[in-house]
């Protein structure tokens, strides 16, 4: 009796998991190892007791998990990422009702007449360009029984600026839209909702104003909406296909496109919005209404990313480019700003950013996996076939800065791009175990059943090449080195002191009171400054993965992770034959030595300078970094 009812919890127990937890049937073609490393990493870091999340591409799920407890019809209040549904329930009243996105406040409110606010357009209270305060002031109440009453606090405010002037996030203005929009439609907005999208979209689990409440509780269109993962991948579905949803016009093509144009126009841009500090993006079309303008495209202005991250943490996006939408829905406990720097409003387009990878990867044939070191694993992507060439990317980089290299030289060689330990989504570091960064990397060749390479670094990279060149010499086809080679640093044969443990812990604490935002925004522009005439062109991706980099190795007591001076004994010791080439960048924000010590103990060693790029060459000047490797291979070979 025992036995079948613990067989019968067992299966309940399974049923359950399956139900709240599955990928879609074809997602086999895609390799979303990344991404749910990613996710479970946050979890598991408590960033969010749990989360949930799909991909489509389409049309069609392609992937969907959910992670400590979440199923697909949790309900989460998905803060900011309301904003693009309440925007498009408006635009539903806008097709069904002669509400146009021109039409002044005060026509629709007449209580605004005579009054600056009552001259703001639709379109501004939805774009952030109101001129309203973005929030109410202290002490905020919201608890009223519908928007009238909302609007009612609003009235007596002063604006902060004249409409179309400047761009000030919030959410204020929206309340006014909303009201407007309850007018011209003669509903609450709650019922606008549930008639022109919940219900034809089968949201039977979203609602802006929560049921069964006793004081009452007006819509929040700028972070009231609850929701749950199968929702509101239902509402993507439709605003990925036009507005139309399994044969249904739920809202006109015209909405859509108004809806994702530029609303922003020639209003101010203030440093530091979202799409620049997340993004690393400089245009100014940064929002339409309701919804960010991620990713434009710079011929034609049109954005082929957009977004609506909430503070706690959900996410939706649409990538046009990639022909997919998905959907991220937690909500973080606490501050949204962790220690260590992880930000769930600003670290949000990892998610989008991994998936474009992941759909690149499945059509440029990539294959991708882990492989087991002491303590951890390394996460690693290898395309092409024949002579094996890895890439070692920089510290608070990952494998993304190899982008314009590994697809190109995938077409002639076997290439290997890998996260370091501590950085990517490879195993985190501690401060208490020993290795280096160079044992790490003879690991991954053996696991790869790989006796020599072409080794490939920049940076960190180019002191790992140089370890390499010292410690395993005999395991090098060639070494390129850019941007960093010989690391005069006390090896891991002097362990850390007390002296220097000191030290350490007056760094680290001077660090957490900067801020590691601030230290990551001087190390990006430093990064930037460096450079020549074409920097602005790696902005956006290495800003993407500076923002998304935990900063473990600045905010802890390192271990020696780079032989330095102990391999730096062997190299002048062995002078190893392997031939070498010693990468600078000319730039008068770049500084680098004509005659690099390294050379003087490698017979087989020189020195190229690529004019006009700095540090980041290989991002910043890729095809003048792509003819010289492949020269330096050519002539090896």
């Amino acid at each position: 009796m025992k036995r079948n009812l613990m067989v019968l919890l067992s299966v309940l127990l399974l049923l359950s998991v399956l139900s709240s937890c599955r990928q879609a049937k074809n997602s086999g073609e895609y390799d979303f190892t990344q991404l749910d490393t990613l996710i479970e990493r946050w979890v598991d870091k408590g960033y969010y007791p749990g989360a949930a999340v799909a991909v489509a591409r389409g049309g069609e799920v392609i992937f969907e998990k959910c992670y400590n407890g979440y199923s697909p019809d949790t309900k989460v209040y998905v803060a900011s990422a309301g904003k693009w549904v309440a925007a498009a329930t408006i635009a539903a009243v806008v097709d069904r009702t002669s509400l146009t996105w021109n039409d002044l406040v005060e026509k629709w409110l007449p209580e605004f007449k005579g009054d600056i606010k009552g001259q703001i357009p639709l379109r501004n209270l939805l774009s952030h360009t109101s001129g309203v305060r973005p929030y109410l002031p202290e002490p905020r109440v919201d608890n009223y029984n519908c928007l009238d009453s909302a609007v009612a606090e609003i009235l007596p405010l002063d604006t902060m600026f004249a409409y179309g002037a400047r761009f000030e996030y919030g959410g204020l203005a929206m309340q006014i839209a909303g009201r407007m929009a309850e007018v011209a439609a003669g509903m609450t907005f709650e019922q606008i909702f549930q008639e022109y999208i919940a219900r034809p979209l089968g949201m039977k689990n979203s609602h802006f104003v929560p049921v069964n409440t006793d004081g009452g509780h007006a819509p929040m269109l700028g972070g009231g909406l609850c929701t749950t993962l199968h929702d509101y991948m239902c509402f993507l579905d439709m605003i990925y296909h036009k507005g139309e949803y399994k044969g249904t016009q739920i809202l006109s093509i015209g909405s859509v496109c108004e809806m994702q144009r530029d609303q922003v126009r020639n209003a101010e841009v203030l440093p530091g919005e979202y799409v620049e500090r997340a993004l690393g993006a400089t245009h100014t079309g940064i929002y339409g209404l309701g919804e960010w303008r991620e990713l434009i495209d710079e011929k034609t202005g049109m954005a082929y990313q957009i977004s609506s991250p909430g503070w706690a943490g959900a996410y939706p996006w649409i990538n046009k480019r990639d022909s997919v939408y998905g959907f991220f829905i937690a909500h973080v406990q606490g501050s949204s700003a962790k220690p260590d720097g992880f930000s769930s409003f600003y670290g949000s387009p990892v998610i989008s950013r991994t998936v474009s990878e992941i759909v690149a990867r499945k059509a440029g044939k990539v294959t991708s996996g882990r492989i087991a070191v002491p303590h951890g694993s390394l996460y690693y992507e290898e395309a092409g076939e024949g002579i094996p060439v890895i890439f070692v990317h920089g510290h608070s980089l990952d494998h993304r800065m190899w982008d314009e290299q590994f697809f190109e030289l995938a077409k002639d060689y076997r290439v290997i791009r890998y996260d370091l330990r501590g950085y990517g989504i490879s195993s985190e570091q501690t401060e208490d175990f020993q290795f280096t960064h160079v044992e790490d990397l003879v690991a991954l060749m053996d696991a790869l059943h790989i006796e020599k390479a072409h080794i490939v670094g920049l940076s960190l990279g180019g002191f790992i090449g140089a370890d390499m060149l010292g410690w395993y010499p005999e395991r090098m086809l060639s070494a390129f080195l850019a941007c960093g080679n010989i690391r005069k640093s006390k090896g891991p044969s002097e362990p850390m002191d007390s002296v220097e443990a000191a030290r350490r812990d007056r760094e680290i604490a001077a660090l957490q009171q900067k801020g590691v935002d601030t230290m990551k925004k001087e190390w990006f522009e430093g990064l930037i400054a460096s450079g020549g005439s074409r920097k602005e062109r790696m902005r956006v991706p290495l800003w993407t993965m500076i923002a998304e980099w935990d900063a473990w190795q600045p905010l802890h007591k390192e271990v020696r992770v780079v032989a330095g001076l102990d391999a730096y004994a062997a190299l002048k010791e062995k002078c190893p034959a392997v031939p070498t080439l010693i990468v600078e960048g000319n730039a008068p924000g770049n500084r680098y030595s004509k005659n690099p010590e390294i050379l003087r103990y490698l017979p087989n060693g020189r020195l190229h300078v690529i004019d006009d790029c700095g540090h980041m060459m290989n991002m910043e000047q890729p095809e003048a970094f792509n003819e010289t490797l492949y020269n330096f291979l050519k002539t090896i070979e």
